[in-house]
């Protein structure tokens, strides 16, 4: 009993503590605001094979939340290469399908290459013959192991997909689909997984990548691609001093960034080299001082991994403790569930066939974000439904329009409509925690994906089945706005919906047609 006692109150000591850290934070940064507006992105950065575009993280209504938004687009067959945050993100796919992979320090590298498989098989029929030249059965075996690829686990995301990253933990990208792969990140640098400044860092582990937060950059980017793209016409009609331009396009891409981008650029080459056991001609490579293809890059044929859905069952295999290569950990923090689909249908929270559904992902359903203290929810409300208002009781919400469009208010402590406009798609907006907020969905629906700066966000509705109304005695309503008391139980039981309630005109009442 005293040891469930100590137990318990570490607990909230380390609950109270990051409470205390946002906090802190936010009484740096207050969120005093007379007008909000819905954001598109500041800043775009072209890349060879996508497009990464971010919004400016120091505007106050993101220094408010203490977070940072990031959309990127991978074409087919591109690839985001392998970075870690100084912050918890998490990633929403829009729409696409590829693969992730998450690099977990000190976890075994479970999917491997089957060779090893075959190895052995043919050792069981063949006598054994011991060689000089290859030193014997044990060392073919060696060799053989080490030119089988083993890696940590790969995961297949696609559209609806919710992906959880710690701070500080690599991962890679790849798009193995036939569309562009879209994702909307957000970036949560006010976490106290954060101990640098509060600002989001991105750190690449290779390529020659720009800052995405950094519009200077991203213009110097856009204006040596033009002019790269300048050169090649002119080169093409045959002008004259075309080649000279096209040139100096080039150098502009190089000249942004010379130096090289990611974290082996900055070691001594000599002393990366003895540390990797490898010729300086590879530990240039590594360091990229020449790459100009960004952080989004073009896989040249087709990327090749270990993965049960791609070579088959037989082919891809995973290996749990076994071989002596792991150590312990591969079946709690190396396995943890990163990713949840709260797209699909089926996964409704929330669901009114004349009005939508509402899909909520928090740390009860994806235990991992009780470590990043963020959740997040995915809705869908028909032509012109209406989302009861409502307000955070505890976390920031930070709202991206995926299709269709909405009208949005929301309202401050002095009862000031500080939005009142229209949301379209690819824009994002803030409702800060205690403000009310309501949503009616345009003639064409309205689709989005919120973020939560809680992992147990709880919301209090003003509308519907669970509106705080409904909690308050009908004398205390009668005297506090001044109506019968027929008018406060029509006030309190008109509407028996919870979240997404209908339209009040009949012939608003039909789903939505794109997501039929």
């Amino acid at each position: 009993m005293a040891k469930l006692f100590v137990f318990s109150l570490c607990l909230l000591l380390i609950i109270n503590c990051s409470l205390g850290s946002r906090q802190q934070f936010q009484q740096q940064n207050e969120c005093q605001f007379n007008q909000l507006q819905s954001r598109e992105p500041d800043n775009q950065i072209q890349s060879e094979a996508g497009l990464t575009e971010s919004w400016n993280p120091n505007d106050q209504q993101f220094q408010c939340a203490g977070v940072a938004m990031v959309r990127r687009t991978i074409q087919p067959n591109g690839l985001h290469l392998p970075s870690f945050l100084n912050s918890p993100q998490l990633i929403y796919i829009v729409q696409g399908r590829g693969v992730l992979g998450v690099a977990f320090p000190g976890c075994p590298e479970t999917f491997e290459d089957s060779q090893d498989r075959q190895f052995q098989h043919q050792q069981q029929f063949q006598p054994f013959q011991p060689s000089r030249r290859h030193g014997g059965q044990g060392q073919q075996q060696q060799q053989s192991e080490e030119n089988q690829d083993r890696h940590q686990k790969v995961r297949h995301i696609r559209e609806g997909d919710i992906i959880a990253l710690p701070a500080g933990v690599a991962y890679w990208s790849y798009n193995n689909g036939n569309q562009d792969l879209v994702a909307i990140s957000l970036l949560d640098f006010s976490n106290e997984q954060n101990q640098l400044d509060q600002q989001p860092r991105r750190f690449y582990l290779a390529g020659n990548p720009q800052d995405e937060f950094s519009q200077q950059q991203g213009q110097r980017y856009q204006q040596g691609r033009q002019q790269q793209q300048q050169g090649r016409q002119q080169q093409q009609q045959g002008q004259g001093g075309q080649q000279e331009r096209g040139q100096q396009g080039r150098r502009g891409q190089q000249q942004q960034g010379g130096n090289g981008k990611n974290l082996f650029a900055g070691f001594d080459t000599q002393m990366l080299a003895q540390a990797l056991n490898v010729d300086e001609e590879i530990v240039n490579r590594l360091q990229g001082r020449n790459d100009d293809r960004n952080e989004i890059v073009q896989v040249q044929g087709q990327l090749d991994f270990v993965s049960p859905f791609s070579q088959g069952e037989q082919e891809g295999r995973r290996q749990m403790g076994g071989g002596g290569r792991a150590n312990g950990l591969e079946e709690t923090f190396c396995s943890m569930r990163l990713k949840e689909n709260i797209r699909d249908p089926s996964n409704a929270d929330f669901y009114s066939p004349q009005a939508g559904r509402v899909s909520v992902v928090n740390s009860g359903t994806l235990p991992i974000l009780s470590a990043l203290r963020l959740s997040a929810e995915h809705g869908v409300l028909y032509n012109n439904a209406i989302y009861s208002p409502y307000w955070n009781l505890n976390a920031n919400e930070l709202v991206y329009v995926i299709r269709g469009n909405a009208r949005v208010q929301v309202v401050n402590e002095n009862g000031d409509a500080i939005l009142d406009d229209q949301v379209n798609e690819g824009q994002v907006f803030l409702i800060p925690q205690n403000h009310a907020v309501i949503t009616q969905a345009g003639n064409q629906g309205f689709e989005y994906i919120s973020f939560r700066t809680n992992d147990l966000a709880l919301i209090n509705t003003m509308a519907g089945r669970t509106a705080v109304l409904r909690a308050i005695p009908e004398d205390v309503l009668r005297n506090a706005f001044q109506i019968d008391r027929q008018q406060v139980r029509d006030l309190k039981n008109n509407r028996q919906e919870t979240r997404v309630l209908s339209a009040s005109s009949s012939s608003s009442r039909r789903p939505w047609s794109i997501m039929a």
